[in-house]
């Protein structure tokens, strides 16, 4: 009998929350919060390839996250361009190809800088593909999309969604399977929300600092028992 446990999803998606409170729960600066989640994020990464995980995605930084104060926003910032300098050699080493979701035009020069960078060096790797959405927004994200059609004279009407998928950020991987939530929150927050269209969605109160291979195994397992059926 196969063993459910094992079925792995081919795209997992993760919005990672809950940092700041897993920081003032501990009495501990909220930047904290954020420099242990992306200690985290790395650990998760390693271990979703090791488990065969085709793409995974990390909701990093929403559009509307820019309403943070600033030194909030500052040191998230600081905290994607240490992370490239730390990580993408090693990234690079395994065969992981990076992508970045959203509008990368706002972001501060060094961060989109070294985004660019990152995905210049990997573009070529075969291994899993590690999709980071940085200053993405859903909506955002299908507007731009439709004026690329728009914008290459496709009158309305002949807009399929076959079209609208291939314009979208996400055009050369499948939709996720899986979408993964800490904190306790329920909600998707405007992420990816015409790819989620027949997503599991799995959500855990452990705060994001805190989500541990060990949960993330239990996500992929109850993923495993679930039936999907895409409408039908």
């Amino acid at each position: 009998m196969e063993n459910l446990a094992h079925i792995v999803p081919r795209h997992i998606a993760i919005i990672p929350d809950g940092n700041r409170r897993w920081a003032k729960e501990k009495g501990f600066p909220s930047l904290l919060g954020h420099k242990k989640g992306f200690e985290r994020t790395l650990e998760i990464v390693l271990h979703a390839q090791k488990m065969g995980v085709e793409t995974i995605t990390f909701y990093a930084f929403s559009t509307e996250n820019w309403n943070r104060a600033k030194d909030e926003v500052d040191y998230l910032m600081k905290l994607f361009s240490i992370a490239f300098d730390r990580w993408i050699n090693r990234f690079h080493r395994l065969g992981i190809k990076i992508r970045h979701l959203g509008d990368i035009t706002p972001l501060a020069e060094a961060s989109a800088k070294k985004i660019k960078k990152g995905i210049e060096i990997t573009k070529n790797n075969p291994g899993m593909v590690l999709q980071l959405a940085i200053n993405y927004g859903g909506r955002d994200e299908i507007k731009r999309a439709l004026k690329q059609l728009l914008d290459k004279n496709i009158k309305s009407d002949e807009i399929t969604e076959d079209q609208i998928a291939k314009a979208l950020d996400t055009k050369s991987v499948p939709d996720p399977d899986l979408i993964i939530r800490t904190s306790g929150e329920q909600r998707l927050s405007n992420f990816l929300p015409w790819q989620a269209a027949y997503s599991e969605l799995y959500f855990t109160p452990t705060y994001w600092p805190d989500f541990s291979k060990k949960e993330f195994d239990k996500a992929v397992a109850e993923y495993s028992q679930r039936q999907r059926r895409f409408g039908s």
